[in-house]
């Protein structure tokens, strides 16, 4: 059995751009907005989900003596989660009575069932009468199962990884902390007194810690650490996994700063590409069920390349509607100035995709061989020189200001029914797509982010997009919905 979705349906060149203000300035057209960005300005917003669980999806040989976690990316109202919400069901046994916990500081649920039976397969189950502070709930039930061993669990949980590495040097000012442990942690024993950072002068480093799936955790400073300095992490024994087994004593992690920030963390410019939810330069299709919110444009192709929308020329010419569309659009034969700001658009989405593949020194190359699912990403670089396979949900876990850039040497795809989940307050707008082959969304996914294609973004029958389309070649569109942003 697999996790459950649960998420469903955000000299030259200075010549035109003055030219493009000029025009602009003398134009009496107020219906004419091919800049104005999203209709209500507003984000999609990323549907309640869980994005994590302990002991994980068709885990085997747990041991007796766990609890059972699910982490959500919302903050939840604790009253809503209990023995009707949260459901732990043996095989063999009657639904399990036991105690609940919600701790709103790693936004998860905990049931501590008591001793399990040995040999059982269990099924957990988060249902739909979960809400979250604002009274929204989960569109369908969330299940996963694990089957246990015939002992309790008496191994103790250890570092398996962290980034920066112990004995790391030259490491950018503006770091984040990360710890992956060996098992899934307890999320009652993730306190700021149990990860500390300090320098080489026992002087703590402020800052805050975030549960980003029960075996990784985030410490992130306030601001930017002091450079050529050593500095150490330390963490507590009082830390615990899901079966209570501590730390083995304090561990440490140190590492030496250099001088410079990390730059990868700016968001990628989309400059005037990013004035549209689909921008392509060949053409756009779709078909009856589509529903995009935003612009649409094709350059240096006719109206004609905008096939199935059924367009509606508005009387001043420099623009179009369609049922389909909450927004208008554009192509290149259309009145001025339409045509030298699409011009302009078509360059800035190159510029835009140059810039996502020129960015240097990336926090993870080739990750997964290329198939990603199931994955937890924290902010960063990403690079491959193959192609990405998304098989299985992916969560993006980070703040809201925080920036994903995926470099893609070949094509991109996510497979039926998975979706790319949004967790911590992370925003479509600063995950950024750089893919070299086509990209295509399978029926039935849920897709965040900006895509930089350099070719073909191919969206199966009922897929979601929360973010934009910009390909270089075409876009092609089957009953979808399309979602833009805010700027």
């Amino acid at each position: 059995m697999h996790i459950a979705k649960t998420y469903t349906k955000s000299t030259t060149g200075l010549f035109l751009f003055l030219s493009t203000l000029l025009l602009f300035g003398c134009s009496s057209d107020s219906d004419f907005s091919p800049q104005s960005g999203t209709p209500g300005g507003t984000d999609p917003v990323a549907a309640l989900a869980v994005t994590s669980t302990a002991p994980a999806d068709e885990a085997t040989e747990v041991g007796t003596n766990v609890k059972v976690v699910a982490v959500f990316n919302k903050a939840m109202a604790s009253e809503t989660i209990d023995g009707a919400s949260f459901t732990l069901q043996g095989e063999t046994e009657t639904a399990i009575t036991g105690t609940f916990a919600y701790n709103p500081e790693t936004l998860s649920a905990t049931l501590d069932p008591g001793p399990l039976s040995n040999d059982e397969l269990y099924t957990a189950t988060i249902t739909t009468s979960v809400q979250t502070d604002s009274g929204e709930s989960l569109q369908e039930n969330f299940t996963w199962t694990f089957k246990t061993s015939d002992t309790i669990d008496e191994t103790d949980p250890t570092v398996a990884s962290s980034r920066p590495q112990d004995g790391g040097t030259d490491v950018a000012l503006n770091t984040r902390v990360s710890i992956v442990f060996s098992k899934a942690i307890d999320p009652k024993t993730v306190t700021s007194g149990a990860f500390v950072l300090s320098d080489d002068e026992s002087v703590e480093v402020s800052g805050s810690l975030r549960y980003v799936n029960t075996t990784t955790v985030e410490f992130t400073p306030s601001a930017n650490l002091a450079a050529d300095t050593a500095h150490t992490m330390t963490l507590s024994e009082s830390i615990e996994d899901i079966a209570g087994n501590p730390l083995g004593g304090d561990l440490t992690i140190g590492f030496m700063t250099g001088t410079k920030v990390a730059f990868n963390s700016d968001a990628v410019d989309l400059a005037s590409a990013g004035n549209y939810v689909i921008l392509a330069k060949t053409g756009v299709s779709t078909e009856v069920g589509t529903e995009i919110i935003g612009d649409v444009a094709v350059s240096p192709e006719s109206r004609t390349a905008l096939t199935g929308f059924g367009i509606q020329m508005d009387a001043s010419g420099k623009f179009a509607e369609s049922s389909l569309v909450t927004g208008q659009l554009f192509a290149a034969d259309m009145t001025d100035p339409t045509p030298i700001i699409l011009t302009t658009a078509i360059a800035d989405m190159q510029l835009a995709y140059n810039d996502a593949a020129g960015r240097l020194d990336p926090d993870e190359t080739e990750l997964g061989a290329g198939n990603i699912g199931g994955l937890t990403l924290s902010p960063g670089l990403y690079k491959w020189s193959t192609g990405v396979l998304i098989p299985s949900d992916v969560t993006l876990s980070g703040s809201s200001d925080d920036v994903w850039i995926f470099q893609i040497g070949e094509d991109l795809k996510l497979e039926d029914d998975r979706s790319i989940i949004l967790s911590g307050g992370a925003q479509a707008k600063n995950v950024f797509w750089q893919v070299a082959g086509e990209v295509t969304l399978q029926p039935n996914t849920t897709f965040e982010g900006i895509i930089l294609s350099k070719t073909t973004i191919i969206m199966k029958s009922e897929a979601v997009l929360n973010g934009r389309a910009l390909a270089q070649t075409a876009v092609t569109l089957i009953a979808n919905d399309v979602n833009q942003p805010a700027n």
